[in-house]
């Protein structure tokens, strides 16, 4: 198995087609999916069609995947995913970072110490320059990992929600942190 990255706590590597059980549980839990999707199931047919493809696609510009597998390093458990990708797939400069994780590791700072290998990988060694995200604006654990992971708030904004979910009336907020205030704050 390739492992992109690991932490104290994590090993973070890329999705095969052996993790469509995974994908469908973790996108099934209503919690998980509360800001995703207003917490709706999510099919096998889906998640093999339209999810995995999307995970599994490799960016040429930064020579890796936008999207990682998660697991708990001591166990081997599936923990969720990752998301570190090229908004643009011709340049590694600007990145959108994301998470999604199984409510069972939920408040155990995961989210925050994957967000920030990753962040310290793509400043590193992969020609990020900034990295952005994006949540909805009550999604306060959410916008806790982003603060924790050193994003600043960037806006607030109204997205175009095709299908309105409990909260999204609120509108949307974007975090980013630049390689110049990376690098400042180290």
């Amino acid at each position: 198995m390739h492992v992109f990255l690991q932490t104290a706590r994590l090993l973070l590597r890329p999705f095969t087609a052996g993790d469509t059980d995974h994908l469908h549980a973790l996108d099934n839990d209503p919690e998980v999916m509360r800001f995703i999707n207003g917490g709706e199931p999510t099919s096998r047919e889906a998640v093999e069609t339209r999810i995995l493809p999307r995970l599994l696609h490799d960016h040429a510009c930064s020579g890796t995947r936008g999207f990682w597998a998660a697991e708990e390093r001591a166990t081997g458990r599936f923990l969720g995913w990752f998301e570190f990708r090229p908004l643009d797939d011709h340049s590694p400069a600007v990145v959108e970072l994301g998470y999604r994780l199984n409510r069972a590791a939920w408040g155990k700072g995961y989210a925050t110490e994957g967000s920030l290998a990753l962040i310290d990988k793509g400043f590193t060694d992969l020609g990020v320059e900034r990295v952005t995200a994006n949540t909805m604006a009550v999604n306060t654990r959410s916008r806790r990992v982003m603060e924790k992971s050193g994003l600043s708030f960037l806006r607030h904004f109204t997205g175009d929600w095709p299908h309105p979910i409990p909260g999204s009336e609120h509108g949307e907020v974007e975090y980013e942190l630049t390689r110049r205030t990376w690098q400042q704050r180290r």
